[in-house]
């Protein structure tokens, strides 16, 4: 059983350096929070490694990492109030050691790795880095029917990932000299990885973003629509989550598509605003895409009742009938929060 200290350790890293998750996770139920602080603790430390690189070699790295990794396996006793509170959580939720291994081999790579060539060799990180994480926040909520879970709990994990990626890209070149973005989407519209590095965006970078945004929306509608495979209480929160890191493409297109001179970032008032318009919809519907759907700024092509403009500023209140009765406060939400 965790106790106080091993919970609250991880919360303070939460709530210090995941803003925005931290957000949503307080609305967790508590047998799935409490474990949500110490897995993204874990997560943390495990990339604090990593970003370590100007006071630590690469050997020393590694070989802190690996330590952690039988920390986190229970190979080695630790008395690391985090790692020895996941290898806990590993046990009670059979967790599967193949993803504690992927998401440790992720962080070792990026002791070296810098560059990605193709989107195929960014996923193959992602599925350590990103998707391991949503297996194992899947495996703390304990749904129903899992393998239903996990392939979208997958999408919605490297979804989340590459909205980071995009928000960040010149925050990345600068504290990391790292480009996440794929070379051949860079090849594809004429930008070569100097450029990225250099800092000099053009109309040929935003035609990049505009490609990954358009990915990274098919992963946020696939990884939205596993929603309802998990338990009842958990639905919202995953929900308000995955409403909340897309809205960064908002603020990317706000932007006009320019990260490599500023990062987005969202406001409180922001987020609450957000908060407000899912739980009313939520209160109405209770269906995750459809939710999804009239409050996040992703667009469904298919879906006629969508606005064509997913432009900057775009906030595209969903027009069914059904969302008669939260639309009227909904408009006045929008005017506040359209930061």
């Amino acid at each position: 059983m965790l106790n106080e200290s091993q919970v609250e350790a991880g919360k303070d890293i939460q709530q210090r350096t995941g803003k925005t998750f931290y957000f949503a996770t307080r609305l967790l139920p508590e047998r799935v929070r409490h474990a949500t602080y110490v897995l993204y603790a874990f997560f943390r430390v495990a990339d604090e490694v990593v970003d370590a690189e100007e006071t630590a070699p690469p050997a020393q790295q590694r070989e802190r990492l690996e330590h952690l990794r039988a920390e986190a396996l229970g190979e080695v006793e630790t008395d690391d109030p985090v790692l020895s509170a996941f290898a806990e959580l590993r046990e009670r939720y059979g967790i599967d050691p193949d993803d504690v291994n992927v998401f440790i081999d992720a962080m070792e790579s990026d002791i070296e790795k810098d560059r990605y060539e193709t989107y195929d060799e960014l996923e193959t990180y992602m599925d350590g880095s990103a998707s391991a994480v949503g297996r194992m926040m899947t495996d703390v909520m304990r749904p129903d029917d899992p393998e239903a879970a996990l392939p979208h709990a997958t999408a919605l994990g490297q979804a989340f990932q590459m909205s980071n990626f995009l928000r960040d890209v010149g925050e990345d070149v600068v504290e990391r000299d790292r480009v996440y973005l794929p070379r051949t989407t860079l090849d594809r519209h004429g930008v070569d990885a100097e450029q990225i590095l250099d800092l000099e965006f053009d109309e040929r970078v935003a035609d990049v973003m505009r490609d990954e945004l358009r990915r990274t929306e098919s992963l946020y509608r696939d990884g939205v629509a596993g929603i309802e495979y998990l338990p009842a209480d958990c639905q919202f929160p995953v929900l308000l989550s995955a409403v909340l890191y897309a809205d960064h493409h908002r603020s990317i297109r706000n932007l006009g598509y320019d990260t490599l001179t500023a990062t987005p970032e969202l406001s409180f008032g922001r987020k609450l605003t957000l908060l407000a318009k899912t739980a009313a919809y939520w209160a109405v519907w209770r269906d995750p895409v459809a939710v999804f759907k009239a409050v996040s700024v992703v667009p469904y092509p298919d879906d006629d009742d969508l606005d064509a403009d997913f432009g900057p500023g775009s906030t595209r209140i969903g027009r069914s009938r059904r969302s008669g009765r939260v639309s009227g406060w909904l408009r006045s939400l929008n005017r506040w929060g359209s930061d």
